[in-house]
């Protein structure tokens, strides 16, 4: 009953509120009764996922701080862990290669690149996933769009490429998202700005903020990968160019302000892992001398001094953070072949060998 009168004691209810101001009997309580139900019904069937989901749901419906909303908000904390435990466990870490640890330092980075090569794997294997945005009619309007303008400013080829690493970037949210049962639009771009996912539910906690933010870069990752690999393959210096920028582009969104993705990510680390996260951007910077990596170092250092840290760092969100920074601003240093695209984005830095 979102609007109308308490059926308890019949106070006129505006339609945003969530309890009665008189008797303080919950608006939506039969809807949360049938969804509680439901959430039941799919824990006992085994279906974390979809009990997520619906608690999720009435997660909604209950008025912020009090018992009923804080016993769900943990039943959706639980479940969330439950279903990241779940994922986790069906995608065992491969075991270490020989080779890196014959290879001195190149072959520690070398093994941290090797260590998200099943992000290709996920990119091929999620077809179904990655043409779900492109069957929503303001997704395919909205890129064909960005491409026209990317196309008239860089030509097409580069122009199609950036769009794809951008667009595969995005669905690593709508990725995470949709295992975490939160509810979310299809992906949205902005000619000049990039693209963006318009969330319909917010992430209850900041290990969940962190996994739905870091999942665009590492998509992204896989997206740079896989270009660079083309390149590697073919020699068609294209494809050196898009993945050059690709990595540059999630690079940027590593920062760690407001809503990028570096942000999100943020969020979930301790004071200590903020200063043991903004070591390893110093490090990167040293050893690749990538501009962009100074605005990061400044950033992550703010954030590690005046900025509320969690009480509990989340190791997986410092260990994907660290790992997107090495790997990102290696791949960042991609040289470009002259033979390439004229007129690519100067301001990106593109060396020309």
């Amino acid at each position: 009953m979102p609007a109308g009168r308490c059926p308890q004691c019949g106070t006129e209810l505006a339609p945003a509120l969530l309890a009665c101001p008189t008797c303080h009997r919950l608006v939506h309580a039969d809807a949360l009764t049938r969804l509680a139900a439901e959430a039941d019904q799919a824990v006992a069937g085994g279906d974390a996922g979809t009990a997520l989901a619906t608690w999720r749901e009435a997660l909604d419906l209950l008025p912020a701080g009090t018992r009923q909303h804080r016993a769900v908000a943990d039943r959706v904390a639980a479940l969330s862990r439950d279903v990241e435990a779940a994922g986790g466990a069906a995608t065992p870490a491969p075991p270490k290669p020989a080779w890196a640890a014959r290879a001195g330092a190149l072959g520690a980075l070398g093994l941290l690149l090797w260590k998200f090569k099943f992000i290709i794997g996920v990119v091929l294997t999620k077809g179904k996933l990655l043409l779900l945005g492109l069957t929503n009619a303001s997704t395919l309007f909205s890129m064909v769009l960005s491409l026209g303008v990317y196309w008239a400013a860089w030509g097409w080829k580069f122009a199609a490429g950036l769009i794809a690493t951008m667009y595969v970037h995005e669905m690593g949210h709508v990725a995470a998202l949709q295992r975490l049962g939160i509810k979310a639009g299809a992906p949205m771009f902005v000619p000049g700005l990039g693209a963006f996912v318009r969330l319909k539910q917010y992430p209850a906690n900041p290990r969940e903020n962190a996994r739905v933010g870091l999942a665009g870069p590492i998509w992204g990752l896989g997206a740079t990968l896989l270009c660079y690999a083309v390149f590697l393959a073919t020699g068609w210096a294209a494809w050196a160019a898009i993945a050059r920028v690709s990595a540059w582009l999630n690079l940027f969104n590593l920062l760690p302000v407001w809503q990028l993705d570096g942000g999100r990510g943020f969020h979930a680390l301790s004071r200590v892992q903020r200063w043991i996260a903004a070591g390893v951007i110093g490090a990167m910077l040293l050893a690749t001398s990538e501009g962009l990596l100074i605005v990061l170092l400044i950033a992550a250092v703010a954030q590690a001094w005046f900025g509320t840290a969690a009480t509990d760092g989340d190791r997986r969100a410092l260990l994907e953070y660290v790992l997107l920074v090495i790997a990102l601003a290696a791949l960042s240093k991609i040289a470009v072949p002259p033979r390439a695209l004229t007129g690519l984005p100067t301001s990106l830095g593109l060396s020309f060998t």
